[in-house]
């Protein structure tokens, strides 16, 4: 069996826990820290696999809840498991369901970058369709409102059927308005599926012919207490790994990962579950997050939202009608080298779909390279200057 691994080849040895590695798996390495883009049903939106190799993206994150629900994860698991299916080659990340079980039912759908107040005003909008007790949770899928039922062990099985490198175990996700009295019954809950997660996942790795690496999932919102029990609880288990999720008021993003990081083991990978703002990744690679995930950088595309060093602004404004330039200057993407800012003002306007495809590429292509440029600046011990320089053009607006 193919094996998992991580090592750490930098760390600068200040008061942060920012470092630079590579994590091994049977698809290949993630030299981190890495930025992994989404394709939720085994497929980019709007891009081709090759245009992920083109991005030069080192792992792509699918969701374990949509290919549950379409196409099945026995039909994944019969055409040789996803990376045949899907034609992709590299690493492959699943989530466990757990965040898409509740929050599809529940109207938290961008939940890590929610204020509070955000919160309360999705929950009055919303009916709740999913439903949690001991053994897991019941839900009505978003695509016919049929009644399924998630359990760590479905979980596993899924995740295992699907056959991504790194998976992580099903825990239960709160909202920032859920009292604190329901977060501790949640987190004990969680910790408890934690177990019986590595006991599934262990039983059937005897018969995977590839090492499929279990990270375990800490929760516990903005509470300090709450977040490092759940790093203490779950950072005792046998995990290869470890994902961040659930609830986080924006502001504090920064300082929950560190309480976390203060308590998990140091020799093994961390993963920040769904961001993508430059000052969010920032904030979490100062703090030892070595992977990170979001669809924002495809979402914003397809509305004409274009990333650059100096800011986002959008391709669809009138302004750029006439404009025979790059959509950014120097930068060395295959979109920016062949099209216009005019080209793909006129694709949006004219509603093609060709628009998403070029947005969507350079948008992957900025945010990757952001990440990149992360990771050499930390290796060559230049990481502050760097930063300040970014983040001083990028907010400049």
């Amino acid at each position: 069996m193919q094996s998992f691994s991580f090592t750490i080849t930098h760390a600068p040895g200040d008061a942060r826990f920012m470092r630079t590695g590579v994590i091994k798996t049977p698809h290949g390495e993630i030299k981190t820290p890495a930025f992994i883009p989404v394709g939720t049903q085994a497929a980019m939106k709007a891009l081709t696999v090759d245009m992920m190799h083109g991005v030069e993206a080192q792992a792509l994150l699918s969701n374990a809840y949509h290919l549950y629900i379409q196409p099945g994860h026995e039909l994944i698991r019969k055409a040789g498991g996803i990376h045949r299916f899907m034609n992709w080659n590299k690493p492959v990340v699943t989530d466990s369901g757990g965040f898409q079980v509740l929050s599809l039912g529940s109207g938290y759908k961008k939940t890590i970058e929610m204020t509070a107040a955000v919160a309360t005003e999705n929950t009055k909008k919303s009916a709740r369709h999913a439903f949690v007790d001991e053994d897991g949770v019941t839900f009505k899928s978003h695509r016919d409102g049929s009644l399924h039922k998630f359990t760590p062990e479905v979980s596993m099985n899924i995740q295992n059927g699907i056959g991504a490198d790194i998976c992580f175990a099903f825990d239960e996700l709160t909202s920032l308005i859920d009292p604190y009295d329901y977060q501790v019954e949640a987190l004990e809950r969680t910790r408890r599926w934690a177990i019986r997660s590595l006991d599934e996942w262990k039983r059937l790795r005897e018969t995977t012919e590839n090492y499929q690496a279990l990270f375990g999932v800490i929760q516990g919102a903005n509470y300090e207490d709450l977040r490092r029990k759940a790093a203490q609880d779950i950072g005792a288990m046998d995990f290869d790994g470890f994902g961040i999720g659930g609830a986080i008021e924006k502001s504090q993003l920064g300082q929950i990962v560190r309480w976390v990081n203060e308590e998990l083991p140091a020799n093994k990978p961390k993963h920040l579950l769904g961001i993508s703002e430059p000052s969010d990744i920032f904030a979490a690679v100062e703090q030892g997050v070595d992977t990170f995930d979001c669809v924002a950088p495809t979402r914003e595309a397809r509305n004409g939202a274009i990333y650059t060093h100096g800011g986002r602004y959008s391709v669809r404004r009138a302004e750029h009608k006439e404009g025979f330039i790059p959509l950014e200057e120097g930068c060395e993407c295959y979109v920016c080298q062949n099209y216009s800012r005019a080209y793909l003002h006129h694709l949006f306007k004219a509603k093609e779909m060709l628009a998403a495809t070029l947005a969507s590429y350079h948008n992957e292509w900025f945010t990757i390279r952001l990440v990149e440029k992360i990771r050499q600046a930390i290796e060559s011990d230049t990481y502050d200057a760097f930063k300040a320089e970014f983040i001083a053009k990028y907010y400049a607006k």
